[in-house]
């Protein structure tokens, strides 16, 4: 019988008995809002993962999100906005925190010794993307849609994002950066942020097939096991996949970004003419984007695409404590999910209008230390 550790929480937390051992599993439920996350939810999900690391009768971890609609749409944008309004300029204490504790969590996911299976189903995005990216085995469905639309609130790809959009093929990850395209199951297995395609109607049969396991003492074999229980359930599902985009979709990409710099990758994108409607969506994306922000983002993928996981959290920290303090971001939350007037008074009208020094000051330490130079578990 499950053994439920927190109910009407908006993480839901329990413990499935297997033929040996324990599933632990972990709920977002947060229907209402789509299960984004807000400070709350990252500090139980922290929590939680920190009593099974060290539980011998947990052999593995099971993360999905309530509702059909979506595992995880992001963080709370909102309560975000709340916060960088309040103190312009900054500290913004709130956002601060909550961008420090989550990628604490997201890099204790990248890093955790048993495995840890992700049901991404229905939209997962931003927040959700960096949980679903950290786990070790990462489920996708035919309802997933996948996106990290940052550029239009004046964000940035962050949870992780330095990491994976760097290491997809080509020039993939820099292309659905800067335009918040967004990517379906096929193209989250080709880029490299999904495992395994599973159809969501064997969703509970997955986790009934995790339960008959008699799990081991052994991370490795445990890991091997949650293998041998998946891989059924996707040749199951080979041929039921959805048509990819990026994929076949990779010459347009790679002549898009093929540029001298930043600014002129910008004008590739935004000044496209094509009738095919994914390109001409994402090429929308960033014509409507902050083109401050889509120079901040080029800018981070640059300087991280040789850094180590423990050195991306660490400067994605630096870089969301240094965007969340300026203007721009509150402009363009308000712009979007405030006003939702979409007409956001962006600073700048093209990148090449973006001073040096200002770019520069993002990626300059807000601070003494690091709120994350601690971070070195798993490393």
């Amino acid at each position: 019988m499950e053994e439920l550790l927190m109910s009407e929480s908006s993480v839901l937390c329990s413990e499935l008995p297997a033929a040996a051992g324990k599933v632990g599993r972990i709920t977002l439920n947060l229907e209402s809002t789509l299960n984004s996350l807000n400070l709350e939810m990252v500090n139980l999900l922290q929590a939680q993962l920190d009593a099974w690391r060290d539980d011998p009768t947990i052999a593995a971890v099971f993360i999905d999100g309530a509702g059909e609609k979506a595992f995880c749409a992001g963080g709370d944008v909102q309560a975000l906005y709340a916060s960088a309004i309040a103190s312009p300029g900054g500290p913004c204490d709130y956002a601060e925190t909550f961008f420090a504790r989550e990628y604490r969590m997201n890099y204790d996911l990248h890093t955790y010794p048993k495995p840890v299976i992700c049901w991404g189903h229905g939209i997962v995005m931003g927040g959700g993307l960096g949980v679903m990216a950290g786990c070790s085995h990462r489920i996708v469905t035919e309802r997933t849609r996948i996106a990290m639309p940052e550029v239009t609130i004046a964000l940035f790809p962050d949870v992780g994002g330095s990491w994976f959009l760097n290491h997809m093929p080509g020039n993939a990850g820099e292309f659905l950066a800067l335009t918040g395209a967004s990517i379906n199951a096929t193209d989250a297995i080709y880029t490299g942020i999904a495992d395994r395609f599973i159809g969501s109607e064997h969703k509970q049969a997955v986790i009934d097939a995790l339960c008959k396991q008699g799990w081991s003492a052994s991370n490795e074999e445990n890991d091997g096991l949650v293998r041998s229980v998946l891989r059924p359930f996707a040749e199951q599902c080979i041929g039921t996949w959805p048509a990819g985009q990026v994929e076949p979709h990779m010459a347009s990409i790679t002549a898009l970004c093929d540029g001298d710099n930043v600014h002129q990758v910008i004008d590739n994108i935004t000044g496209l003419e094509t009738e095919d409607p994914w390109l001409a969506k994402a090429r929308d994306g960033l014509a409507h984007g902050s083109k401050l922000a889509a120079s901040w983002i080029h800018r981070q993928l640059w300087e991280t695409r040789h850094a180590s996981l423990l050195e991306v959290f660490q400067a994605e920290i630096q870089l969301a404590t240094t965007v969340v303090r300026h203007p721009e971001f509150a402009e363009g939350v308000r712009a979007l999910l405030i006003d939702k007037d979409r007409k956001p008074s962006w600073s700048y009208a093209a990148s090449r209008d973006v001073p040096g020094s200002v770019l520069d000051s993002f990626f300059t330490a807000p601070w003494d230390s690091n709120p994350l130079a601690d971070l070195s578990r798993g490393e």
